[in-house]
C-alpha cells in the first residue's frame, strides 16, 4: 500500500500516544513559548497565505510550488506527530530523524512526499478549540463572529513557531488546509494583511476526482483501520469511510443520494462555491486552476503579482509543474444541477485572476 508516513508498529503507537494528547500539545505551547522566548521574538510573521479550496483542486501542488520560496514556511512531515510542538519535538526527536525519501503519497495521484514535504497539520489546532464544529455526519461552517481569543492566541503563536522551526529567514506563514474553506470571512478577520488563495477547477473534473478518491479511501481504510484514525487525528475528513461533508447554508443531501454517486459530489462542490462567491472578502485571490495548468507561465505571473512575492520569477520558473489535465465528460444528472454548476463556475472563472495582467487592488498595500 503507498503511504504518506511510516506505518511500522513502533510508528502507529507513537502516532496514538501523540493524537491521545492533542490537549497536552495544547497545554505546551506557554512551555514552548517560554524555552524559545528569544528566537520566536526575532522571528517575523507578516502577510500570511491560506491555499484553500475543496480537494482534488490542485491545492497541493500550489503549497509545494509556493513553499520552494524562501519567504515561505510551511509544517513539514517532520512535525509529526506532536505537531503542535513543532519546536519543541524536533528536539526530542533529533537523535531518530531519518532521511527523507519521497515516495507516492496515499492518495495514488502521482504527488509525492517526504518527511520535508510540506503540510498543513493546523486543522488538528481547529478541532482542538472548536470541537462543537465537528458534527457526527458533518463540519459545520464558520464564521466571522465565531471568535475564541485562546484560539486565536495559540494559532498565532503556532504560526510564528512553523517559521522559526523551519530554518530559513522566511517571514511569511503557509498553510494549505482544505477545511478553511468553510471559514473564508473568519481567515480574513483575523488575518487582514494575509491572502487566502482558492483555487478553481471545472465542476465536472473536480467532482469525478473527489468521487474516485472517496472510493479510493473507503477500500484503504477497510483494509487499515488504522489509515481511517489517522486521517480522522489530522481533521481529514474530505473522502473514505470518514466523511464528513462541510454543511455550507445550499448543501441539503437527499436521503437517497450516497457519496458513492456523482450527484452528491456535484451538490457538495455547487455548495462549498456558492458560500465562497457570497463570502469574497477582500482579500481573496480565486485562480483558474485548468487556465493555470493550459498556461501556467501568465497564471504563476499574476499570482506572484497578487501575493506580492519577493522574487516572482522564482514562482514563473515552477511553471513546468503544471500539467493540462484530460476534461472530465459531463456526468448523467438531472439539468438543474447541471445548470447550477456551469451558473456557479462562470460566475467564479469571472472573478478569477486575469492571465498576466497585475491583479492591482489584492497587491496593493501588500509589501
Amino acid at each position: 500500500m503507498q503511504q504518506d508516513i511510516p506505518y511500522d508498529r513502533l510508528d502507529r503507537a507513537l502516532y496514538s500516544l501523540a493524537f491521545a494528547n492533542v490537549d497536552l500539545q495544547v497545554a505546551l505551547n506557554g512551555v514552548e513559548c517560554r524555552l524559545f522566548r528569544d528566537r520566536l521574538k526575532q522571528t517575523p510573521c507578516k502577510r500570511p497565505v491560506f491555499v484553500t479550496s475543496l480537494p482534488r483542486a490542485g491545492t497541493t501542488l500550489l503549497l509545494d510550488v509556493l513553499n520552494r520560496l524562501p519567504e515561505f514556511a510551511a509544517a513539514t512531515y517532520r512535525h509529526m506527530p506532536f505537531s503542535l510542538c513543532p519546536l519543541l519535538w524536533p528536539k526530542v526527536a533529533a537523535p531518530f530523524l531519518r532521511r527523507s525519501e519521497n515516495k507516492e503519497r496515499l492518495h495514488g495521484d502521482g504527488m509525492h512526499v517526504g518527511f520535508d514535504s510540506p503540510e498543513a497539520f493546523e486543522e488538528i489546532i481547529w478541532q482542538a478549540f472548536w470541537r462543537h464544529h465537528y458534527q457526527p455526519d458533518r463540519i459545520e461552517p464558520w464564521s466571522d463572529a465565531d471568535r475564541q481569543p485562546a484560539f486565536e492566541a495559540f494559532f498565532k503563536d503556532y504560526m510564528r513557531k512553523i517559521i522559526a522551526a523551519g530554518g530559513r529567514p522566511a517571514s511569511r506563514y503557509l498553510s494549505k488546509n482544505n477545511a478553511n474553506i468553510a471559514r473564508l470571512d473568519l481567515l480574513s478577520t483575523l488575518f487582514p494583511d494575509g491572502t487566502i488563495v482558492v483555487p478553481v477547477r471545472h465542476p465536472w473534473a473536480q467532482a469525478a476526482s473527489l468521487l474516485r478518491q472517496h472510493r479510493h479511501f473507503c477500500r484503504i481504510h477497510h483494509d487499515d483501520p488504522f489509515a481511517r484514525r489517522y486521517m480522522n487525528w489530522l481533521g481529514h475528513f474530505e473522502f473514505g469511510t470518514g466523511l464528513r461533508p462541510i454543511g455550507f447554508p445550499t448543501w441539503q443531501n437527499e436521503p437517497h443520494v450516497t457519496p458513492d454517486q456523482p450527484v452528491f459530489w456535484l451538490s457538495c462542490w455547487a455548495a462549498c462555491y456558492e458560500a465562497v462567491l457570497a463570502a469574497a472578502p477582500e482579500r481573496l485571490v480565486l485562480i483558474n486552476y485548468d487556465g493555470l495548468c493550459t498556461s501556467p507561465l501568465e497564471h504563476l505571473e499574476s499570482l506572484a503579482d497578487a501575493l506580492a512575492i519577493d522574487e516572482p520569477a522564482a514562482l514563473i520558473a515552477k511553471a513546468y509543474r503544471f500539467r493540462t489535465a484530460t476534461p472530465a465528460p459531463e456526468p448523467d444528472i438531472a439539468g438543474p444541477l447541471k445548470a447550477r454548476c456551469n451558473d456557479i463556475y462562470q460566475a467564479l472563472l469571472a472573478r478569477c485572476l486575469a492571465p498576466g495582467e497585475p491583479m492591482g487592488i489584492a497587491a496593493a498595500g501588500m509589501r
